[in-house]
Parts: structure tokens; sequence; C-alpha cells
């Protein structure tokens, strides 16, 4: 039997201490904002959620003011909010973090970013990365044809473009056309293969190509995407056969051809140590090339720079082992500790650090639509001639209320209830129980776990029982959400991403309600299954009760990498309406709205499955037209209800609330 870490009568002597009064900063412990919001994100005085995008800056942005404003314009909800100012934060971060590494270790060369856009290519963050990496050149990635041509007219004044992936000999024709026009593209080739057929399109085009290489390394990754590195990765070339192609290279004196090798040990390292051996091997082949007299001038460290989404360092797969001027040092004094040792002139560093540019400027803003609490019914009345197990349910109700029960009292109680209401879903699957005694047992078993759970949670007992972890569970409420975990949470999904969830106001208040957060879509995945917080159970996030006819926002932070961008459209949900919000202390609020971006609406989501409205309407106008002639529905009834349906067209595809 459980004991309990207080005797009874100790407890009787001297009265409990009194429960410490909620706080702001209990919130922001409890939801880990420390571990996540790297000074962006932090709760204000009136207990809201709010922004900066300086450290200890006065201008501050409420994000229930923002929400206020998104409502009075009619955006609709659920709603992206990218802080332009976090954005460019982030991206002057990075940079001087590399330039502080420079210049601390005495390093004899610089350091250049590029911008992988396959992390988020709206067109708006890739502009507004370009601008505020304008002083330190910062240059972009791209992965696809696609994203080539999107790419090409943004890049100039030397700045680099990396065309990863595989590339066809459009692709490879169009790189070759656009270093004719002096842009700094270079293709990284990633199978010799692909090195032969640049090389004849060079020679058919008569110039000398540009190019870089991804080595494939012995080092493995850490975390996740480990995969993305070693013998095994989908990507790379083998020593053999980067051999192989410097000596083509010599052969055809184009030894400055190759200027760039490149090396991807996955998105987000979670291990440091890992990093270092990589770019310390990776550095070898960089000094063996340049003593042979191959004229490479760059070395590309991949991405991988990791965010830190709360978990802190005891899981791999959401949390890092270090900050952002730690990996800065790391590949800074790992590649100058090997230059140095060989004698040879360091390179251009370069990194494709996405996921931790993008990610914190866009917060996902979702108005919860309603609960369900299993325990939401009133006990009600008993039935007339109730069953026996009616009555005894009844029975261990009364008696709970009746007195106050010892922890092994309140087991007893529970294994009771769990006997009596089996007994009862039994006798009604075998046709012996009626719907209305079923549902009397049901609604007392309800309250009998109401009764319980409190009780058990003061007792503290040591160990804890494996009834009491039940009851929590089962009295966990479903918070319904205007959203789709497919479209605006895909990682969660599918790779079980966790990400800080949040209310963004009464934060002052304690969140009495243990909450899962479930989205609109028909889909038993379409629910966040695990949270940040300072618990150790992270299958609910804390809530707060709502409050009748009060909206209710959480907020999920840090979707700006990789989420808006591969959305899923299961059961029709398309994008989201966006806010684009810079900071500004003259403005109300200290903010302003540069950009509203409506969603898509029906009629755009049906268009993208080939469901047109001329056609959909055409269907729906005769069927209305022959419940009309058959004399089912009246004339300006059918008119009705046509109007409506093509009503719905210019909608959202999400619910008209928030």
């Amino acid at each position: 039997m459980a004991k309990s870490r207080s005797s009874a009568a100790s407890r009787e002597e001297v009265p409990p201490p009194a429960p410490e009064p909620w706080s702001i900063e209990r919130s922001a412990e409890l939801y880990r904002i420390d571990a996540w919001g790297e000074g962006f994100f932090f709760i204000n005085e009136q207990g809201h959620a709010s922004v900066r995008h300086l450290p200890d800056n006065d201008v501050a942005i409420d994000l229930v003011e923002v929400v206020a404003e998104i409502r009075r314009r009619n955006a609709g909800f659920p709603v992206l909010i990218r802080f332009q100012d976090v954005l460019r934060a982030r991206v002057r971060r990075l940079n001087e973090a590399f330039a502080a590494a420079v210049a601390e270790s005495g390093y004899g060369n610089v350091y250049r970013g590029v911008y992988p856009i396959k992390v988020n290519q709206m067109h708006e963050v890739v502009e507004e990365v370009l601008d505020a990496g304008k002083p330190w050149g910062m240059g972009l990635e791209c992965g696809s044809k696609a994203e080539l041509v999107a790419s090409l007219p943004h890049i100039d004044n030397g700045r680099l473009l990396l065309c990863n992936g595989v590339k066809d000999r459009s692709m490879l024709q169009l790189i070759l056309s656009a270093q004719q026009l002096g842009q700094n593209v270079l293709p990284i080739v990633e199978k010799y293969s692909e090195f032969e057929q640049l090389i004849a399109l060079a020679d058919a085009a008569g110039v000398k190509p540009r190019l870089a290489a991804r080595i494939r390394l012995a080092t493995q990754g850490s975390g996740r995407w480990f995969e993305s590195a070693g013998a095994r990765s989908k990507f790379g070339i083998a020593m053999p056969e980067l051999l192989r192609m410097v000596q083509e290279l010599e052969r055809r004196d184009c030894r400055d051809g190759l200027q760039l090798l490149h090396f991807h040990l996955g998105s987000q390292i979670a291990d440091i140590q890992v990093l270092k051996k990589a770019v310390t091997e990776a550095c070898q082949v960089y000094v063996s090339l340049v003593k042979r007299g191959i004229g490479v001038t760059h070395l590309d460290v991949g991405g991988g720079l990791g965010v830190n989404y709360g978990a802190g360092y005891a899981r791999d797969e959401d949390g890092i082992n270090y900050g952002l001027q730690e990996y800065a040092n790391a590949v800074v004094y790992a590649v100058k500790e090997v230059c140095e040792a060989r004698e040879v002139a360091p390179p251009v560093l370069v990194s494709e650090s996405g996921r931790a540019i993008t990610a914190h400027h866009s917060v996902l803003i979702v108005p919860v639509l309603g609960t369900h609490h299993p325990d939401q019914q009133q006990d009600g009345e008993l039935p007339d001639k109730p069953h026996k197990t009616a009555k005894g349910m009844k029975k261990i109700l009364d008696g709970l209320r009746r007195r106050h029960s010892k922890p092994e009292e309140l087991l007893e109680a529970y294994h009771d209830a769990k006997d009596l209401r089996n007994e009862a879903d039994q006798l009604f699957s075998l046709g012996y129980l009626a719907l209305e005694q079923l549902a009397a047992v049901q609604r007392l078993y309800w309250g009998v776990c109401r009764e319980i759970l409190p009780g058990l949670r003061a007792a503290e007992l040591d160990p804890v029982p494996a009834e009491l972890a039940e009851l929590e569970e089962r009295l966990t409420d479903l918070y319904l959400c205007n959203f789709s975990v497919f479209q605006s949470m895909l990682d969660h999904w599918a790779i079980g991403q966790g990400f800080p969830i949040m209310p963004i106001d009464r934060l002052e208040e304690s969140p009495g309600r243990r909450g899962v957060v479930v989205d609109l879509t028909c889909d038993s995945d379409g629910k966040v299954s695990n949270y940040i917080s300072a618990l150790d159970d992270k299958s609910f996030l804390p809530m707060h009760a709502l409050q009748p006819e009060v909206p209710y926002y959480i907020g999920i932070f840090l979707v700006g990498a990789y989420q808006d961008i591969m959305g899923d459209t299961h059961n029709l949900f398309g994008r989201v309406p966006e806010v684009h919000v810079y900071a500004d202390a003259e403005e109300p609020g200290n903010f302003w709205i540069e950009k509203q971006i409506p969603g898509m609406t029906v009629n755009e989501m049906l268009a993208q499955v080939q469901y047109f409205p001329n056609e959909l309407s055409r269907r729906m106008s005769e069927l209305v037209r022959r419940k009309i002639d058959a004399g089912q529905v009246r004339p300006g009834v059918g008119m009705q209800i046509l109007d409506q349906y093509t009503a719905c067209f210019s909608e959202t595809t999400y619910c008209n609330a928030g």
C-alpha cells in the first residue's frame, strides 16, 4: 500500500502551508519561455504574451493587442503573425556571432552566410532576410528548379547563390548562363554523373564552369536527422569520386573551377562535439586540395544550427546542447586550428542556417472554439426503478461526499466504481440494460472520479499509484481549436516535433485545467500529443477554464521554419491568413501592420483538387430545381438554399469564429 509522505497525525497538528499565489513568473517557468524564447518572448505585467526584437528593449508588443487589431480588421482566424523585426534580429545575431568568433580568434578570413529558402520560401521572408543580411553580404541557397528561378533575380553584388539537390539539364544550363552574367552562382555537385553533365554543357557553351562539391564525410550527424551525413547519406560524393573529379579539372587546366567544398550533417544538430568533428574532417579535405593547387576558396558547413524548442538537453530530438555563439566559435576555431597546422590560408566560411533564422519570427494564433470535459455533466437523478449498478454507483458517490476519506478508501472507491461501470457496459452490450440506466451509471461514475481525484492529489502518495495517473488522464479536457495540425504543425504530426504552446492571456492566473489541443480535422491524429512544459507529464497542457462569451486564444510558437510552407491540405483546410508586424515606438501599441494576406477561400482550395465553382453551382442548381419540380421544397426556399451554397465559395476553409 502506498504511504502518505506525512502522517495523518502530523497533518492534523500542523496546518499545511498556504499555496503560493500564482504569478506571471510561475507561468513563464511552467511554459518554459526562457528555454525557447531566446529573449524575444515574455509575459508582461498584464499577464499577456508579448514580443520584443531586442533584449531589454522598451519597445515591446502585446500579442493580445495585436489580436485585437486583427479582429478589428476582420482578417480571420487562425492567423499567422510574422514579426519581421524578430526575423531581422535573427539574421543580425547569426552574422554578429560569426564576426565575434572571427575577431576573437584572429581568423584570417570572413564569414558569408546563405539562407536556404526551402526552410521558408515565402517571398516576404526571403526579401526580409536578404535586406537584413545586406551588411554581411548574405546570399541564398536553393534546392530545386523552382527555387533556382525564384532566387536568381535576388542575387547581386557578389552575393552567393548555392544550388543543391538534383539538377537536370535545364537547371545546369541556367546556372552556366547566370555565371556568364557575372552572378556568383555555384552548382553543388552531388554525384559524379552530375559533374560530367555540367562539364559537357560547359564545353558546348564554350565556357569554363565554376562549381562546388558536396563531400560525404565519415562523421555521422546527431539528432533526428543524423542520417543526412555519413556513408549512407542520400547526397554527397565519396573521396574516390572527389579525387577523380579533381583529376579531371587538373587535366582540363581548370583548377580554379572548384571553388567551394560543402558538407551537411542534417537539420537540428543536437551535439556540438559532432559538429566540431565534422568541421575538422571537412577542413582536412580543404587543405589537401589547396596544397594540391586546387583553387578552393570557400568551406560550407551546411545547415544544422539548432533551435531549442524547449525540451532542454535531455531529449536530443527537440533540444540542443549549445548556443549560437558556441556554434560559431566551434566552426571558426576548428577551421583555424587545421589551417594553421597545415600552413594553409583559411577559407571563407559559409553556413546554411535556415531554421535558426526563421523559426522564432512566426506565431500561429488559434481561437479555442470550446471544450469537452469528460466529467462536465451533472450527476442527475436516478432513473425510475434504477438498476443495481446505478444504485451502487450512487452509494459510492454519496459516501465520498459525506465524509473525508483516507487515501486507501479513495482507491477502494475508485476500484468499486470501475467494476460497476464495466458491469453496466457489458450488460448494455448484451441488451440487458436500458440506455437510460447506462447514462445514469456513466454520469455517476464521472462524479465519483471528480470527487476522488483531488483527495489523491492532496495525499501526495509515494509511490504515486497508477490510479492517480489514470484519473488525471481520464479527466483531461479536450480544447477544440480552430486550426489544422496537418496544415500548420505538420512536423508535429509527421515526426513528433514539439512546439511551444501557451495561452496568450490570463497568464497571471493559475491554469487550473489539464488540456489536450485538438483540431478541426476528422482524424484521430488531429491533435497535439506532447507539450513543452516544466511538468514531468508532457501529455497535456495546463490551460484556463473558458469564460462565457470571452474569447480564449492560444499561441503556437516557433513555426516560422518549414511549418507554414510544408502544410498539408488534409480535409481541404488551406493556408491561414497572415499579418506582417513591425515594431515602432511611435505607433499605438508599439506596432504597425505592414501587410495583411488573406487565407485561402473554399473556392481556391477546391480548385487545387479540380472542383470549380461554375460546374459545382450548375450541378447544385440542377439538384435544387429537381427538388422544386418534385414539390419537396417551395421555389423561394430552394433559391435560398442555392444562395447559401454559393456563398460558401468565398468563405474561409476554417470556422468563422474568433
